[in-house]
């Protein structure tokens, strides 16, 4: 029998993802990342990683599977929050969520999940995995999933070949609500909690505060563009080409 870790996040995606791999035969494994411990940025109750925990412990408690939390803060720290402050120290926008993706979620955590003996590494991501030989070689496609609304394989855009051999996606075959809908049939906790929003791991954050704590504030110009400008009301005009367009 195949083994899987489950990148159990607390809430309802992953948790139908670990239940859908169940259905499917392999032996799961439920694994909780803490990668953030200051709440002092957080804005309300958004996103706290002790609820997300619990309910994640729950969730498996209900399935059935064996569940660990694994504290990844000082790798995420270092890899994630630190390239923020460099990238808006240095005038662009960084994109954190991508990046967790590539150096979190399916390098550091891919190999802890690995070193348990598992097969696999899934995530409760909206994306699908295909197959194509090129050249008599296996090659991995990122591909997108079927919810238009709720597609997330550009956040997972970065991973290599390596990483995406031992990846499973298993809802990404699925809609948003279907998957509230299996959750709500199961009696999950987690299948009417609201999705997260905010940055991977640590939710809504109070961007300018947090900045603060390492950058300094900087004198510039701002300067606003009125949204009546033309630019802004492009209407296509029918007959032009591609290059004209």
């Amino acid at each position: 029998m195949k083994s899987v870790v489950v990148g159990l996040s607390g809430g309802v995606d992953s948790s139908v993802a670990a239940y859908l791999l169940q259905q499917q035969g392999y032996e799961v494994i439920g694994l909780f990342m803490k990668n953030w411990h200051d709440d002092t940025v957080t804005t309300s109750n958004d996103c706290p990683w002790l609820e997300d925990s619990n309910d994640a412990l729950l969730v498996a408690e209900k399935l059935g599977i064996p569940f660990q939390t694994v504290d990844l803060s000082e790798e995420y720290k270092e890899k994630i929050v630190d390239y923020m402050f460099d990238e808006y120290e240095k005038g662009r926008t960084p994109n954190p969520d991508v990046l967790c993706n590539r150096e979190i979620k399916f390098d550091v955590f891919m190999k802890i999940a690995l070193s348990l003996g598992a097969d696999y590494v899934a995530t409760g991501h909206y994306c699908r995995k295909g197959e194509i030989e090129v050249n008599g070689e296996k090659v991995y496609q990122l591909l997108a999933g079927v919810d238009n609304n709720k597609d997330q394989s550009y956040f997972l855009c970065q991973l290599s070949q390596e990483q995406l051999a031992k990846s499973l996606f298993p809802i990404g075959e699925l809609t948003k609500p279907e998957v509230r809908e299996i959750a709500l049939e199961l009696d999950l906790v987690t299948a009417e909690k609201k999705d997260s929003q905010g940055l991977c791991f640590i939710g809504k954050v109070r961007l300018p505060e947090f900045l603060q704590q390492k950058l300094q504030p900087k004198e510039g110009q701002i300067i606003q563009i009125d949204k009546g400008i033309s630019e802004y009301n492009f209407i296509k005009q029918e007959g032009l080409s591609v290059e004209e367009e």
